[in-house]
Formats: C-alpha cells, structure tokens, sequence
C-alpha cells in the first residue's frame, strides 16, 4: 500500500505541526515574493507554512485514534511561547538545492514538545523518526536542479506558538493541501 492510494484501507497522510499567527504568515507571503522568479521553485502557500514537529507519513485512522490523547497531553504541558524568525537556508547544505527554508529558534519547552510528540507518535505504532529534528519553516521546493540563489539576511522577529494540530495532508495539483484533525492547544490543563 502507498500513499497514492490511501483511499482503498482509509489510510491517511497525517503529521504533526505548530501553526503560526495569521500576521506572521502576511511576513512569510511578502519574503517568499522575493523568489517569485527563481528558476523551478514552487513555493508553498503561505497559510501552508507550519512547523512540522513529527511526520506521520501513511496513517491508519487507528494508529491516529490512538495519536491523539497522547498528543493531547503532550500539548496541555507544554505552556504557550515565542519562537523567533530568522535566517534563510537550503537544504541539502551542498549540491543543488531542494528545499528553501525560514530559521525558526524554538524555547527549550518547545524542543521538549518535539519530543514528547516523537514518543506519542511511537507509542502509537509509528515507526522512530530516522532524521534528527531540525526546525525550519519551508518557504518552497525545487522541482529540478537548481543553482543556489543568493540568500540575504532575514529577520522577521518572533511570533507566539499556541497550538499543536495533527494536520492530514492532500497532494493536489496546485501544491498540497493541509486540513486540521485535531487541534490541541497548549498549555490547556484539564
């Protein structure tokens, strides 16, 4: 079974994922228009850009049954906070570029939310995420080689983190489409 045909066990492409304040994401729309013209770069829709925390990949609607309370309580101990913008990067670090990515700087509380989420997912039947967590905002991806663009300085300052969604994912034909699950908010003890 692969992600192109979910549809035929109910599975679903899921992951876990902050969501950013509308007003960041306005600064996130006006910075990506500076590579409107970049050579095979499609970027992702602003009200899009999320921090992913943890990739569920193909889910079974009982593996995210089970997801959810243990991300419930992942997000009620994990207080509200400031994450801040800054720094623009690719990845991979050498050869043609992939992905364009935002510097996102995340509180200690936040690293543990990662963690917590990582074990939830776990806990759930999710295989261990290989690749060790690096937070980034992707702006936009390459569909081809690429060179790399010069990239300038960049600081769009801090925005507030209030809640964890578990987000599904749709691949459409205009870039992937992301709907909210469940939401949790942080810090909501009780």
């Amino acid at each position: 079974m692969t992600d192109a045909d979910p549809a035929r066990d109910g599975r679903i492409r899921a992951f876990v994922a902050l969501e950013l304040e509308a007003r960041v994401r306005e600064a996130i729309a006006a910075l990506q228009a500076r590579f409107r013209g970049e050579s095979g770069l499609r970027l992702v829709r602003p009200e899009g850009v999320h921090l992913t925390l943890r990739f569920l990949g193909s889910s079974a609607p009982a593996q995210l049954q089970a997801l959810a309370p243990r991300l419930a309580s992942a997000a009620a101990a994990c207080p509200p906070f400031e994450a801040r913008l800054s720094g623009l990067g690719t990845f991979p670090e050498r050869g043609a570029p992939r992905v364009l990515w935002l510097g996102i700087e995340l509180p200690p509380q936040a690293l543990e939310l990662q963690r917590a989420c990582e074990r939830a997912a776990r806990a759930s039947g999710f295989d261990e995420e290989s690749r060790a967590f690096a937070p980034h905002l992707t702006l936009g991806r390459w569909r081809e080689r690429a060179k790399r663009p010069p990239l300038e300085p960049v600081e769009l300052g801090a925005t507030r983190i209030e809640r964890l969604v578990l987000f599904r994912s749709e691949t459409r034909s205009d870039g992937a489409a992301y709907t909210p699950l469940r939401v949790f908010p942080l810090g909501a003890l009780g």
